[in-house]
C-alpha cells in the first residue's frame, strides 16, 4: 500500500490595509482557516473562503506551502 506524501499547506486570510501590499489591517482578526494535507484540499478551501468575501475588495486569502518551509531541499 503506497501512501501519498504529505505536503502541508496553510490557508489564511484577512483584510489588507491597501491593495498594493500584503499588510493586514488588524493582525488580531487574521483568519487562520487551517492546515491541509495537499494543495488540492487547500485550494478548495481557499476558493470557498475567497468567494464568501468577494464583496470586500480588501479581503484576501492565501495558501502557504508549509512543506517547502519545513524542508526547503525537497522537491515538490
Amino acid at each position: 500500500m503506497s501512501e501519498e506524501k504529505q505536503l502541508l499547506h496553510l490557508v489564511f486570510g484577512g483584510e489588507l490595509e491597501d491593495l498594493e501590499n500584503v499588510t493586514f489591517r488588524n493582525l488580531d482578526e487574521v483568519d487562520i482557516v487551517g492546515v491541509y494535507p495537499n494543495y488540492q484540499a487547500a485550494y478548495a478551501v481557499w476558493k470557498q473562503k475567497a468567494q464568501m468575501t468577494v464583496d470586500n475588495a480588501h479581503m484576501r486569502y492565501f495558501i502557504v506551502h508549509m512543506h517547502r518551509l519545513l524542508d526547503p531541499e525537497a522537491k515538490g
